[in-house]
């Protein structure tokens, strides 16, 4: 049985529609990559998911019926978000970012000091004084913090210097070792998202175009669709 399972999913931002029948499953503990090129519909699937985004067509979280939620509930359900953007609370210290959401669990702040010992040194920092790679390790242990049983990450190593993606990529590594937390991960990496993912689904202009074995993603739809 599927944890998250989206089939022929539609949305639309008023009048303009996005998506036009996407289709993944994710089985619990497996990594997914959710691929394509810019525009064509990856973060808004994960807004649908999120129920950031109204959505049609069958979407089902651990077995409940996700179309029927508002966002909170959805999270509550064990959907961890690193958003876009990372959008860290500015004025909130580091300690004050990660335990505002926080859930009791396997993640608490010692673990996640472990995850990015970078965040154990800056817990008494505003979080807009920190630079762009150490936001975005804050905002992956604050979705940790509320001890998810799905991690979506939207871009999470974009616009950042090699060595940051580096850290961060290493440690979605760790994540996949450790085991019991799926992973939804939008990114266009390959050769880092082939080391992590279990599964790909391709994205073009809103629809799911390939899907399947991360191992079986040939250099054909990656250039089709991915332009890599």
């Amino acid at each position: 049985m599927s944890l998250l399972e989206l089939s022929g999913v539609t949305a639309a931002y008023g009048q303009t529609q996005a998506l036009f029948g996407v289709d993944l499953a994710l089985a619990e503990g497996e990594a997914l990559a959710l691929m394509g090129r810019n525009g064509m519909g990856k973060s808004t699937t994960v807004k649908a998911i999120c129920r950031m985004l109204p959505a049609a067509g069958r979407l089902r979280f651990a077995g409940q019926d996700l179309a029927r939620l508002p966002s909170h509930k959805a999270a509550r359900l064990g959907i961890g978000l690193v958003p876009e953007g990372r959008r860290c609370f500015a004025d909130l210290t580091v300690r004050e970012n990660l335990i505002a959401a926080a859930r009791r669990g396997h993640w608490d702040l010692a673990r996640v000091h472990g995850l990015f010992p970078r965040l154990a040194e800056r817990m008494g920092q505003r979080a807009a004084t920190l630079s762009g790679g150490e936001q975005q390790m804050l905002a992956i242990g604050r979705a940790l913090m509320t001890n998810p049983r799905l991690l979506i990450l939207d871009e999470a190593t974009e616009g950042l210097a090699p060595l940051i993606r580096a850290e961060i990529w290493a440690a979605l590594g760790q994540l996949r070792r450790e085991g019991g937390l799926s992973l939804l991960i939008v990114d266009k990496s390959l050769k880092e998202l082939a080391g992590i993912c279990d599964q790909a689904v391709v994205l073009s202009r809103g629809e799911s175009v390939w899907a399947g074995a991360m191992a079986e993603l040939g250099a054909d739809v990656t250039e089709q669709y991915i332009g890599v």
